[in-house]
């Protein structure tokens, strides 16, 4: 092959401005050089910028010399005329060389866009509900050939380019077609594939070059601390849970047992060596044990793609990619298969409140303040020192109530525990005086935030019937579970934060104490059907100094599980689905440290496989027992028997289901001194079965009890005809129920 390089250009050649922009990386939208262009005098050139080649050629797809290009500047930018019938739409191929060494590729510039103007039209409206499927890196067949199709928005940006290790990270050469009406750049690249490492190079608005960008919609990213995206397109897992997913479909969890094992995947159990498992062995590991435990479902601390481990997920730049840390997304997949054949739910911490500033995620990402707000009023965290979200601009929202109905569609995830919901919902969110901007009506609340949220759960109930959304909010904001359509936020759940720290405080005192601050414990009732509610026992009180669980609780070590044992009993049989931290089950003595496993030798101790028992007993009895569970979120589930006890700490009370369900009594005592013949109003008379007592041998307690079996007595007690005459052991629960 012949070419030539040339001081000055041919007549019908590109003009030199234009080839300067492409050398220097100036060229706004490349394809109003490279590739083929009819010149004013209606000549067909083709022009290719391949800095690495000496020599170009364009060839027919079979291999045949169609023209050589002349190198027309000494950086590489090589231009020549095409032949006759040669025109927009041809195929063709470019064959290079360089010294000894040949090659050949297909031109991107030669590829119509894969985008349509509905992408656009959808992505500007904010209304593109499928929104992966678009941007991001998509390995595709375009026009015959193979390769990837890249796009991503960054409406302010000046050039675009995708840059990896197949251009040498050099953004000169494969520069993004710019579409103007919604600010997508977009390029197909062939010859690319599953596995190539990318990055989008940026030229920001006002001319800088930004820190190269990992790509907001990638499905995998490197994993830490290398931040690059890694082609990957949806992930390749044959789902087996069809059976699964139609009755999660034809149903909800408000009159289902709820019964949630919190769990950190970096730290739940490690390998021998302390080594970090992977999605396969701990999707084995967790299988057998939830089943074991009678947990209904998991809830993964965020899965999504992190850089800093010691955010524990909840500062995430990879909203559409689990993280590369425990696996490849087919395993992550695997996983929640294998969970959902086990009969187990799979809920995941999504985090849609804010995001960290690193160089190579969301933050200025086109040179501007894109995704965030502008004025740090608005869009920075001071608690966190994270970036908030705008959540009024639609293309923002479009983004994030995208990434969240990605998760339950494409993997099958069956709730999002939405983290943060309350620094959402308020402008003023741990501001002073003077930090923060009124909405327009002058008020606290974030209006665009809780359209943001309302439109997120109207989502999920549309594409994804029968999952579910958990907000954790600890305000009294109203109405965060109830319907959009009767103006709530439109969560299915939300955390009962109230119960959690009354409770918690209620049980860290010294029983000699608590007939003080009886309403601690009682006070909940008086809200429970407010919202629908879970019951948490979260991370967020095992760490930062809080202590575990064990160690909240008073008194000796005997006394400490006692505590323990007795608190999960009223917390399993009070209104409310339930959710546990991993380690609390068993008593972890340490607070949780999310570099190292928990404490699983502890299980070789009688008290603390007492513990774990009876929190395997306890979810037994919620899920077989429709009274603990059918009306959690009614208020005819629960009566009061005596609620009023504050001398002895004793509370009793009722759980019920619909009519002609037996009923449940639990009574708790939260003193250490056995209570004799503790007499008990009940609503139908016969026998009454124990059912549990935490106080039981096999629980660690001393046994103290009824022997298993109670008579009724025609003895009238809080308004009842007949009564009970019971034992209560000292700190515990127990569950009666009438023999039918």
């Amino acid at each position: 092959m012949t070419t030539h390089a040339s001081d000055t250009l041919p007549a019908s050649a590109p003009d030199a401005t234009r080839i300067e922009a492409i050398i220097r990386g100036r060229m706004g939208d490349p394809f109003e050089l490279l590739g083929p262009h009819k010149t004013e005098d209606g000549v067909m050139g083709l022009t290719v910028f391949a800095p690495d080649a000496a020599e170009v050629v364009a060839i027919t797809p079979e291999g045949s010399e169609i023209a050589p290009l002349s190198r027309i500047n000494p950086e590489g930018v090589f231009w020549g005329p095409m032949p006759g019938g040669f025109d927009f739409g041809t195929p063709y191929r470019l064959r290079m060389r360089a010294g000894s060494h040949e090659w050949e590729r297909d031109d991107p510039y030669r590829f119509t866009p894969v985008l349509g103007e509905m992408d656009e039209y959808l992505v500007a409206e904010g209304r593109h509900e499928e929104i992966w499927k678009r941007l991001g890196a998509h390995p595709v067949t375009h026009e015959g050939v193979e390769g990837v199709s890249f796009a991503v928005w960054a409406p302010n940006a000046r050039r675009v380019s995708v840059v990896g290790h197949f251009n040498a990270w050099d953004g000169r050469r494969h520069p993004l077609r710019r579409r103007f009406g919604a600010g997508l750049w977009e390029l197909f690249v062939p010859g690319l594939a599953v596995g190539d490492l990318y990055k989008f190079e940026i030229v920001g608005a006002h001319g800088d070059l930004q820190p190269l960008k990992a790509d907001p919609m990638s499905f995998r990213q490197e994993q830490p601390p290398s931040t690059g995206s890694i082609v990957h397109g949806m992930h390749r897992h044959e789902w087996q849970d069809a059976a699964w997913m139609e009755s999660r479909g034809k149903s909800t969890l408000h009159d289902k047992p709820v019964s949630i094992y919190e769990v950190h995947l970096g730290s739940w159990r490690r390998g021998a060596d302390g080594e970090i498992l992977d999605y396969d062995t701990i999707g084995g590991l967790l299988v057998d044990y939830l089943q074991d435990m009678n947990f209904t479902h998991v809830e993964f601390m965020p899965v999504s793609e992190h850089p800093f481990t010691g955010s524990w997920g909840y500062q995430p730049v990879g909203l559409f990619a689990p993280t590369s840390r425990y696996g490849t997304p087919e395993q992550f997949a695997a996983m929640v298969d294998r969970l959902h054949q086990a009969g187990i739910g799979v809920i995941v911490d999504w985090v849609p409140a804010h995001f960290p500033t690193d160089a190579h995620g969301l933050a200025n990402f086109d040179g501007t303040a894109l995704y965030e707000h502008a004025d740090p009023r608005q869009g920075f965290h001071q608690d966190w020192n994270t970036l908030i979200y705008n959540f009024g601009r639609n293309e923002v929202a479009n983004f994030l109530r995208c990434s969240g109905t990605f998760w339950l569609d494409k993997y099958h995830i069956d709730a999002l525990r939405v983290d943060a919901v309350a620094s959402m919902l308020y402008l003023d969110y741990s501001r002073n005086e003077g930090e923060w901007i009124p909405n327009q009506y002058g008020g606290r609340e974030n209006l665009d935030a809780i359209e943001f949220l309302k439109g997120t759960n109207h989502q999920v109930q549309l594409r994804t019937p029968g999952a579910a959304t958990i907000a954790e909010e600890s305000t009294a904001f109203p109405g965060v579970s109830r319907p959009v359509d009767q103006g709530g936020l439109g969560f299915d759940f939300k955390w009962n934060m109230g119960w959690m720290h009354d409770s918690l405080s209620y049980i860290q005192q010294d029983p000699v104490y608590r007939k003080y601050n009886h309403h601690q414990m009682t006070f909940s009732i008086h809200y429970a059907w407010s919202e629908n509610f879970v019951l948490p026992i979260s991370h967020d009180e095992v760490v930062h100094g809080k202590g575990s669980l064990l160690n909240k609780m008073p008194g000796d070590r005997w006394q400490k599980f006692a505590n323990l044992r007795a608190y999960l009993g009223f917390m399993w049989t009070h209104p409310g689905k339930k959710l546990l931290f991993m380690g609390c089950e068993f008593g972890q003595e340490r607070e949780w440290n999310h570099d190292v496993s928990l404490d699983w030798h502890l299980l070789e101790d009688e008290k603390h496989k007492g513990a774990q028992n009876l929190v395997r007993d306890l979810n037994r009895l919620y899920r077989d027992e429709p009274a603990l569970h059918a009306l959690d979120c009614d208020p005819a589930g629960f009566e009061w028997v005596d609620g009023g006890d504050d001398e002895r700490s004793i509370f009793a009370f009722l759980r019920k289901a619909d009519s002609g369900t037996r009923p449940a009594l639990i009574i708790s005592n939260m003193t250490p001194v056995v209570r004799e013949d503790y007499r008990i109003g009940v609503p139908e008379g016969g026998d009454w079965t124990e059912l549990l007592n935490t106080d039981a041998e096999i629980y660690g307690g001393s046994g103290v009890g009824n022997s298993g079996r109670i008579a009724c007595r025609q003895e009238e007690c809080h308004g009842r005809s007949v009564s009970l005459a019971l034992t209560l052991p000292p700190l515990a629960t127990i569950v009666l129920v009438p023999d039918r």
